[in-house]
């Protein structure tokens, strides 16, 4: 099969097509014929050699897919095969196939397109985990995402419109600030023209949100912290601007603040299968009717991932980045 799988760190130019063996399905997996792969942050991090795939994981880049299952594992329904999934994977995902666990696998509806379902995988298991479940977000709630038309941000607004959240957000241009909007946040923040501390506090009457979604880190978390109401929850999910910060502790004793944080991709299969039962249950509805589907901002051709990181990199991207393989 071809892949994209660079046996150095390096720029995008190193992502380009090579022969792989086509993976076997193991006990407990599905071999997926892919249509279409998210293209993730952690993908240009992997490429340039800082985020190594987790032990046992494939060394192809690829954190998401979607395709139709063409063989199966041991202890594997056969009837499975021939159906649309998307799944989240460990890596793999720039390939014409990958092995996926099958409790990690979501069923393509007729309300969505492949490149669509490869778009939603990663996102959603990233916000669903850390919003709501670390975050516990509850309807009413105010959230603030940094990075809001990034594909996280918009998966958040998303979310944040289907269960009842009032969702602030920030991004580097008017033009971006305006696309969040029409997506469905509450308002938007320019971070190069405003100082987003002071503009939280004004638009929330002086109150501050209950959650902070950040991809951001470093200098922000302080920053983060004063957006805070009281019990409110700040939740890191990446550390683009540093892996350290400085905390005001009386400001979180005072205020009752929670600092929490996770990542998804080193976590093991029972618990990803668990984050997918669940949204099975409680956002794949959404999904089959329509109610929820990603921004896209562009399509690659799997032979042109290096197009796709560029794109990644400018920072001018509005949703998601896919490649299409088939």
């Amino acid at each position: 099969m071809l892949a994209i799988d660079p046996d150095q760190p390096g720029g995008p130019e190193i992502l380009v097509p090579v022969r792989r063996p086509v993976p076997a399905p193991g006990a407990g997996e599905v071999l997926v014929r892919v249509a279409a792969a998210g293209v993730n942050r952690p993908d240009l991090m992997q490429r340039m050699g800082v985020y190594p795939p987790p032990p046992g994981a494939p060394r192809i880049l690829g954190l998401e897919v979607a395709g139709t299952i063409v063989a199966v594992g041991a202890e594997v329904a056969h009837e499975l095969v021939g159906q649309r999934v998307c799944a989240l994977v460990g890596g793999g995902g720039y390939a014409e196939y990958v092995a996926v666990p099958v409790g990690q696998c979501l069923p393509v509806p007729a309300s969505l397109s492949m490149v669509e379902a490869a778009a939603i995988p990663e996102t959603l298991f990233t916000v669903w985990t850390n919003v709501f479940e670390r975050a516990y977000a509850a309807d009413g709630d105010w959230l603030l995402v940094h990075g809001g038309t990034s594909g996280i941000g918009m998966m958040a607004i998303a979310l944040a419109r289907l269960f009842r959240l009032t969702v602030l957000v920030t991004a580097g241009s008017d033009a971006k600030c305006d696309a969040a909007r029409r997506a469905g946040a509450a308002e938007a923040i320019n971070y190069r023209s405003e100082d987003f501390v002071a503009r939280v506090k004004d638009i929330t009457g002086g109150r501050g949100v209950d959650i902070v979604l950040d991809m951001v880190g470093g200098d922000y978390v302080p920053r983060n912290l004063e957006c805070l109401a009281e019990e409110g929850r700040h939740v890191s999910i990446a550390i683009q601007r540093g892996a350290e910060a400085t905390i005001p502790l009386w400001q979180v004793m005072r205020r009752r603040l929670v600092l929490t944080g996770s990542t998804l991709r080193a976590r093991d299969d029972t618990f990803k299968a668990l984050v997918a039962d669940e949204l099975a249950r409680t956002v794949w509805p959404h999904v089959e009717q329509g109610r929820l589907k990603p921004v896209i901002d562009s399509t690659f051709p799997l032979a042109d991932a290096a197009g796709a990181h560029r794109r990644m990199e400018s920072g001018d991207h509005i949703g998601k980045i896919v490649l299409s393989v088939e």
